[in-house]
């Protein structure tokens, strides 16, 4: 048995290719069965590696108890210890995040430390195929679609996990015939942590009706990573035609994506990478069929339904925003240009305006307006004229330099430009003698707003 379970490790990472003979191994040594048996097929396979423990703190006594065990460990098979300590009760109080959560975290950023300092080729993790199945359930109900179904990978950048292969008790096996000591972590008999309720009350109930149960969803992992191999590919080809990159921003046609399929699917594998999430799906789709002018947001980024058009864009940097919407009632935004302020008022005695104050018939606009910047193929009826004029041929009657023509800004209304920014309104929402419902606009600039 023992020397099945160690030529298969040496076969499963020359299968998947996980590293070379010569590499220099940064082992995560818990001092649990898993880690220790995986220090011991390293040693008996030849491999170069060092050690490296974390205290997290949680169990008094007997993490340091472990500890003690990891370092007697290292001097066992005279490798260099790598040892650190957290407070993470503490840290995840003011994290405000899960003690599972604050600890992982902690983990991996140490030991992505070490392998940079100390220049590691990988990081080697004991997890092992119960661990997998374990970890594909709580995804099936957390609701990660194909990628969670696939499980944990045995490489993912410079993190190896050689074990997947191995059955939890194939491992306690060869522990027992190899005389390997290791510590048992109390907590695991518990099911205060989420994996522990798995492994420790649901699979087991689940096995009662379906005693395959373990066996079949390893099986299906296989099959789930070979599916994600053939989603991945077809996502990116779809992707391809439908995403276009202009700058910073991401442009989607509305009428090709509305008729794109499975749409839900392919609406998420687009906006997840901007981190907008799941739940979102739902609202990118109202944007197929709403007006100009409508967006949602995540974290960093935004998607607005400009026209024909879904537009990405970046939330992080002003210069880079180049749409801002403005609901009925708003009476101000800055934006790059400065700063705008709406107002609604009766008509005023006098309608003699500066470039930067302009007076527009309140009963012909319609709420959200649109602040965006302007671009080629934009078209007004500028004021006191019947017919239309492109912005291009205004800017050069009016010998706008190109600096100046870049930061021009229009104010749409229901698909139509009602003021170019700092320079004349549009002739269909002047006022005439018989209005009194105004609205007021008028523009700080960046020098007047500080």
């Amino acid at each position: 048995m023992q020397t099945n379970l160690l030529q298969n490790f040496i076969t499963y990472i020359k299968k998947e290719n996980l590293f070379q003979q010569k590499d220099k191994l940064l082992l995560a040594v818990s001092g649990g069965a898993d880690s220790s048996v995986l220090c011991e097929l390293c040693k008996q396979a030849g491999y170069n590696f060092a050690i490296a423990h974390c205290n997290f703190k949680l169990r008094g006594a007997e993490s340091d108890r472990d500890e003690n065990f990891v370092q007697q460990l290292a001097k066992q098979y005279r490798v260099e210890i790598y040892m650190a300590s957290f407070d993470t009760t503490a840290i995840a109080a003011k994290l405000k995040t899960s003690i599972e959560e604050t600890a992982r975290n902690l983990r991996y950023d140490w030991f992505k430390e070490l392998i940079i300092e100390y220049k590691y080729d990988y990081l080697l993790t004991a997890h092992h195929a119960d661990d997998n199945l374990e970890t594909v359930m709580m995804n099936f109900f957390r609701g990660t679609g194909i990628k969670g179904l696939r499980g944990i990978l045995p490489k993912q950048n410079n993190i190896i996990r050689p074990l997947l292969f191995a059955r939890r008790k194939e491992i306690e096996d060869f522990a027992a015939q190899n005389n390997i000591a290791f510590v048992t972590d109390s907590t695991n008999a518990e099911s205060d942590y989420t994996r522990n309720y798995f492994r420790n009350e649901l699979i087991p109930a689940i096995e009662k009706i379906y005693p395959e149960t373990a066996k079949n969803v390893l099986k299906n992992i296989e099959r789930f990573a070979d599916v994600e191999i053939i989603y991945n590919e077809s996502i990116s080809a779809i992707k391809e035609k439908l995403v276009e990159k202009r700058g910073n921003e991401m442009h989607i046609a509305v009428l090709k994506l509305a008729k794109a399929k499975p749409l839900q699917t392919i609406i998420y594998e687009i906006i997840s990478a901007y981190n907008f999430t799941a739940s979102q799906v739902g609202e990118v789709e109202k944007l197929l069929n709403s007006e100009s002018g409508k967006y949602i947001t995540s974290a960093t980024h935004r998607i607005l339904r400009n026209r024909k058009w879904l537009i990405i864009s970046p939330l992080n940097n002003v210069e880079e925003v180049s749409h801002y919407l403005i609901e009925e009632n708003q009476t101000s935004v800055l934006f790059a240009g400065g700063k705008l302020e709406i107002n609604a008022i009766e008509k005023p005695e006098s309608l003699v305006t500066d470039a930067d104050t302009a007076f527009i018939d309140a009963a012909n606009i319609k709420y959200p307006l649109l602040l965006r910047k302007w671009k080629q193929g934009d078209y007004f009826y500028p004021l006191g004229m019947q017919k239309k004029k492109k912005l291009s041929r205004f800017f050069i009657d009016l010998k706008l330099s190109l600096t100046e023509k870049e930061n021009v800004w229009v104010l749409e209304s229901d698909k139509k430009i009602v003021w170019v920014v700092g320079f004349r309104i549009d002739n269909r929402v002047k006022i005439t003698e018989d209005k009194r419902d105004v609205v007021k606009l008028h523009l700080y600039h960046h020098s007047q707003t500080h």
